[in-house]
């Protein structure tokens, strides 16, 4: 399979605008304060039987893009980056396009919009025409973290940009553990599933306080199913992130477990067709390989 999410970061290597990268990490995370390498998720993925990562970006800055992208220039299994470029700045957002856009293993751009104090962020009009430029150079749009703020409006962005490939990280973060809220959720999932632009990630559902197994996570998969189908839908480790729930290969042991209810032509679209599709990867499918 090819790992359609995967992080990296060092927080002791460079400094971004005199503050330390990734301001969001901090003690409280646990075992995810440290830095996390190329050399230590190549033997991560080799122990998984993974051969290939997109790599995706954990820092809304150019330092973590270049970061990633000098991680593939020496690493064939990163068949992919998503990056960041400063989209509520149309002009800075294309001159970054443009610098990245030389390196063919550059796939798309993402923010972690989560993160951001804008509710109206995807909405607003600088965004929109950064991500039309976007659009034009064949990049892709990843959203993470999107509900319970952003994935109504995801939701608006695919349907009145169709020509952006707008990929939803984790299923959009669905609330499993407030079922009061899960109806408000599956809404949005489902229009944004009718969107012929939109793909979804199998990614990031561990939960706190619920089991990660394949029957906790069933019902979201039949879901995804039902909205994306298997065409639609890619596989996603989220490591290092992941390890707060349970260890990578337990991680995808699960999701592997849901997908292998599928026939072999739909497996293989969601452990690799879909990324090689979305993303563009320079790698063939898992059938001819």
């Amino acid at each position: 399979m090819i790992d359609s999410h995967l992080h990296l970061w060092t927080l002791d290597t460079f400094v971004t605008g005199g503050e330390r990268p990734y301001s969001w990490l901090g003690p409280q995370h646990g075992v995810l304060f440290r830095s996390f390498g190329e050399e230590e998720a190549r033997e991560t993925l080799d122990a998984a039987g993974v051969r290939g990562a997109v790599l995706v970006q954990a820092d809304d800055t150019v330092a973590d893009t270049e970061s990633m992208l000098a991680v593939a220039s020496r690493n064939p299994w990163v068949l992919g980056v998503l990056g960041w470029v400063k989209l509520d700045s149309p002009a800075e957002a294309v001159a970054q396009l443009e610098g990245f856009a030389g390196q063919p293993v550059f796939k798309g751009v993402r923010h972690l919009v989560h993160n951001d104090p804008r509710q109206d962020f995807l909405d607003l009009p600088s965004v929109r025409e950064s991500l039309a430029s976007v659009a034009r150079r064949g990049f892709t749009f990843d959203v993470p973290d999107a509900f319970p703020r952003h994935l109504g409006a995801t939701v608006r962005l695919a349907r009145e940009l169709p020509e952006l490939t707008v990929v939803l990280d984790h299923l959009g973060k669905p609330p499993l553990a407030d079922q009061a809220v899960m109806g408000s959720w599956r809404a949005d999932f489902m229009a944004l599933g009718r969107e012929p632009n939109a793909v979804a990630k199998l990614s990031g559902l561990c939960v706190a306080d619920l089991p990660y197994n394949s029957a906790t996570l069933r019902p979201l998969f039949e879901t995804a199913l039902e909205a994306f189908g298997a065409a639609r839908l890619m596989i996603g480790g989220d490591w290092p992130v992941s390890t707060l729930g349970a260890p990578y290969g337990r991680t995808l042991d699960v999701l592997l477990e849901l997908v292998s209810s599928l026939s072999p032509t739909e497996q293989d679209l969601i452990l690799e067709g879909t990324a090689i599709r979305t993303y563009g990867l320079a790698a063939n499918p898992l059938v001819d390989a």
